[in-house]
């Protein structure tokens, strides 16, 4: 494959920033080692060889396991023979506790019919439509920020989480959560950091039914969950039943008309439910996490606040339109390459039901097959500079040379992510109102590193030092506006 350089004449960033990530292992974990960095941090078990060969093979208690990061392989695993490959048990576990009816961890005809109803909610020209929505979520963000003191230093990732609830209140329950919607976030956080951790019994094999202590106090904030969603859903069926041209035209209200209650071709109530947490915590955390860390690695390339000040202060005008995310473009692909050097998804698993080969491996049924979207986009044959922070590669005729499979922030096949494009949208529309308005420092003596649970945060928050940008900035030459980037760059 073609890195993607390899078609421009785009002059390579050696001296571009390198964001903070584990050092690789000199060789794969032996088993014990392999349960102990597990629980500590599942990043810091890569060793060398995943990040510099396409495929490594292995055996652990639970059975063979492949680790596959060559494009061609994974296209095979994901789309040209998906039907060979299914969800294995842990990741449905992880990732769909306590959403068993949702879209994350339904299989067969359930996912096939509930992908059928829900893709059209999620398609471009709808999603546009929420782009007035998710702006006034981040004027609302800007509003609380402006009234804080001069250089007051603000916990950035509990900010992104407080937007990324408000931007689900305002698309999906027009209504809101009203004053729970602090308590909800509040217990998201608990949600995924209960979730996400690792058990050893996992990793050796341990049936399903012997209790995991940890998920066992995910129960109480799933019933929590489950009243908050169940209180939405009964007084927007009263609007839909008594005045229903008076009802918000979100996601809620098409999903309740999706609701099947013949026995037909719809979504069963379970499957309603399930859907609506899936989207809240899918869609609130990943997309906090992608806006932490792209505040992070803004104020820290001095090159890329320029570049997506000029563009935001050009751009962004009110009220905001459906379609003034595409003109983000260079917002855009910070996003893009943040995502690419913190995806979202933190593995993709599957279990293979016959014999396959990859890449010239033997593939043989039950074998565990692992993508890492994070050792993928930091993988050394792929990515010239794999660990730089460069959102040029997203730009022109660099982007077109990536290949589909070698970028994996979203999954790939039948069961990509159907939120990419709401989460793109998402994510620069808010990151554009932040850098309109605010510059921003890592609060000094602070140490950002990265933690993977369920997705990938930074670890011990993210305090950073708040600056209002003033009309003069907004309006000054490129020479100006460089001269305050440098100033946070090297602060």
């Amino acid at each position: 494959m073609l890195r993607a350089s390899e078609h421009s004449d785009r002059p390579t960033p050696g001296s571009a920033y390198c964001p903070p990530a584990p050092k690789p292992q000199a060789r794969p974990l032996k088993p014990l080692a392999l349960i102990r960095t597990l629980k500590r941090n599942p990043l810091e078990c890569w060793a060398v060889a995943h990040f510099e060969q396409p495929i490594v093979s292995g055996g652990l208690p639970i059975g063979h396991v492949l680790l596959v990061h060559e494009p061609g392989a994974i296209r095979r695993v994901l789309l040209d023979n998906a039907a060979n490959y299914r969800k294995d048990r842990l990741q449905r576990r992880v990732l769909s506790a306590g959403l068993n009816d949702g879209l994350l961890s339904a299989e067969g005809e359930q996912w096939r019919v509930q992908r059928r109803v829900l893709a059209p909610m999620f398609a471009r020209r709808r999603v546009m439509d929420f782009a007035p929505a998710m702006t006034a979520a981040a004027e609302t963000l800007i509003d609380r920020w402006s009234s804080l003191d001069e250089r007051a230093t603000i916990d950035v990732a509990a900010e992104m989480a407080r937007v990324t609830l408000d931007v689900v209140e305002r698309t999906i329950f027009s209504d809101g959560f009203g004053s729970d919607a602090e308590d909800i976030r509040m217990a998201m956080a608990t949600y995924f950091n209960t979730i996400g951790k690792i058990s050893p019994l996992d990793i050796l094999g341990v049936p399903d039914f012997v209790p995991r202590l940890g998920r066992l106090r995910v129960r109480s904030t799933l019933k929590f969950f489950e009243a908050e969603v169940d209180r939405v859903i009964a007084a927007r069926r009263r609007i839909l039943a008594e005045q229903p041209d008076r009802a918000p035209n979100d996601l809620l209200t098409h999903l309740l008309e999706a609701l099947d209650t013949s026995g037909g071709d719809g979504l069963t109530e379970a499957e309603v439910r399930s859907n609506i947490l899936t989207f809240i915590a899918a869609g609130h955390e990943t997309t906090a996490n992608t806006l932490s860390w792209a505040v992070f690695l803004l104020s820290q390339s001095r090159e890329w606040c320029e570049r997506v000040e000029t563009e935001v202060d050009r751009e962004l005008t009110e009220p905001a339109s459906a379609g003034i995310a595409d003109h983000l473009v260079q917002t855009r692909a910070v996003i893009e390459e943040t995502i690419r050097l913190y995806p979202p998804i933190s593995a993709i698993s599957r279990v293979a039901l016959g014999d396959d080969a990859l890449n010239g491996e033997a593939v043989r049924p039950g074998s565990l097959i692992v993508i890492s979207p994070y050792v993928l986009h930091r993988h050394r044959l792929l990515w010239d500079h794999p660990d730089a922070f460069d959102p040029g590669r997203f730009l022109g005729s660099v982007a077109s040379a990536v290949d589909r499979f070698a970028y994996l922030p979203f999954g790939a096949g039948p069961r990509k992510c159907i939120g990419s494009t709401f989460a793109l949208q998402e994510a620069t529309l808010v990151l554009a109102a932040i850098v309109k308005h605010f510059n921003l420092q890592l609060r000094p003596g602070h140490a950002v590193w990265p933690s993977l649970r369920v997705t990938l945060r930074p670890a011990s928050g993210l305090p950073m030092l708040i600056r209002k940008r003033s009309r003069h900035q907004r309006s000054s030459n490129p020479d100006q506006q460089e001269r305050a980037c440098r100033g946070l760059a090297n602060s």
